[in-house]
């Protein structure tokens, strides 16, 4: 373990990425991208987004009015313009971010954009969406992100197999988490490509909010064994997930908040500005996630003997996750299309 002394952000980094091989990557991006050269300096080395992530930068930023005043006037109806808008950003970060892809041999410097959660429950219309995306964003270093859905299983796979990356997100099940690398393994295998070098993977495995849930079906269950086992679930079927990745010989990356791996030899830490601001303050940066895989197991049982059914956890956080997806995604198109009247209301 290795305590933090000092607090700057660029030490905090420097140690999180060369002494500990945990890559950082930024859960936030907005306008001007050019706010994320400062952090790049520091050593993060890639960044993640999602719909909830556009909702705010984009609702609540002037930043992005005049092009989406010129998309709106050239006539562009309003999901065709926010995805002009989110490929801009995803195509600027990513040249920030390739110098970084070209130094490690595409190893990292990644910038992944996420398909409609519109199409969570469409296993087709995400591949196709995927397919898009890939072809429009046009940069090497980008990972399109599919939620783990039980109807996107298959997209993971065929879209894998087209050769391109893919940054698999709302894991939180130890059986979901297997079948996505399955999905990948298939992928890569049925892909037919000579050299599968550059097709990655980044599987984010959620912790926090594993703990969220069970914690409270423990206090409703209200005993004292159970109640000793709050702030434990998590943590446990974390180290189980890289249990599993060992046994499939996948190279696993744990995550503060989630989790992610990918088939290079780094650890990725994803952290949004609250958490990042948190570990500089206070950080120690350290390799718990394999120090005792054996007490991980006695926790994990012991909750299923109390009535944990983790496959219940499971499906319930994912369909938090894909209506919490939803619901951003939508309330940035309405917040658009009355920015869209407003604008049409001024030209008259």
């Amino acid at each position: 373990m290795m305590e933090m002394e000092a607090k700057s952000r660029e030490q905090f980094f420097t140690i999180f990425y060369e002494k500990e091989g945990q890559s950082p990557w930024y859960d936030n991006l907005c306008r001007p991208v050019t706010d994320l050269l400062p952090l790049i300096a520091s050593g993060v080395r890639g960044v993640t987004s999602n719909p909830a992530i556009f909702q705010k930068a984009i609702s609540t930023s002037n930043a992005y009015n005049e092009q989406f005043r010129e998309l709106v006037q050239s006539g562009k109806d309003i999901e065709s313009a926010y995805w002009e808008l989110v490929v801009k950003d995803i195509q600027d970060a990513c040249k920030l971010f390739e110098p970084i892809y070209d130094q490690t041999d595409g190893g990292d410097g990644y910038v992944s954009v996420e398909v409609s959660p519109r199409l969570a429950d469409d296993t087709q219309g995400t591949v196709e969406a995927a397919k898009w995306l890939h072809k429009v964003v046009d940069r090497s270093n980008v990972y399109i992100k599919i939620p783990a859905t039980a109807e996107c299983i298959p997209s993971i796979k065929d879209v894998i197999s087209f050769g391109i990356s893919v940054n698999v997100t709302l894991i939180f099940s130890l059986a979901r988490y297997e079948a996505v690398i399955d999905a990948y393994l298939d992928g890569l295998e049925a892909s037919g490509l000579s050299d599968l070098s550059r097709v990655t993977s980044v599987a984010s495995f959620f912790v926090s909010r594993v703990d969220t849930l069970v914690d409270k079906m423990l206090e409703k269950i209200g005993t004292p064994e159970a109640l000793d086992l709050r702030g434990k679930a998590a943590n446990a079927q974390a180290a189980l997930a890289y249990k599993l990745y060992q046994k499939k010989e996948i190279l696993w990356s744990p995550m503060g908040g989630s989790g992610e791996e990918r088939c290079q030899e780094a650890e990725v830490s994803t952290m949004p500005d609250q958490a990042l601001q948190a570990f500089i303050d206070h950080g120690i940066v350290s390799r718990s996630i394999d120090s005792n895989v054996s007490e991980a197991e006695g926790i994990y049982s012991s909750l299923e003997k109390l009535g944990i059914d983790w496959g219940y956890v499971g499906s319930q956080l994912e369909l938090e996750g894909v209506d919490s997806f939803k619901k951003s995604f939508d309330s940035l198109l309405d917040s658009l299309q009355e920015k869209a009247n407003s604008l049409k209301l001024i030209s008259l």
